[in-house]
């Protein structure tokens, strides 16, 4: 059987936890910020983890069981 291979983008996006959980970046944080309050991007420029009801479709992207 093939050896089953990462999708690119993905495994720049997330990256893995000592725990095994997914870490992601939030979106919104690039472009178009003198519209966003202070408070807004300064929470937009933290990590978070994946939600578990989109953990299964990252973990299939990033070739993980």
């Amino acid at each position: 059987m093939p050896k089953v291979k990462t999708n690119s983008g993905s495994k720049k996006r997330f990256t893995l936890t000592g725990t095994g959980k997914i870490k992601r970046k939030h979106a919104y944080h690039s472009h178009i910020l003198t519209k966003k309050t202070k408070k807004q991007k300064r929470n937009l420029c933290y990590a978070t983890l994946v939600d578990r009801t989109n953990l299964k479709q990252v973990r299939s992207l990033l070739a993980m069981r």
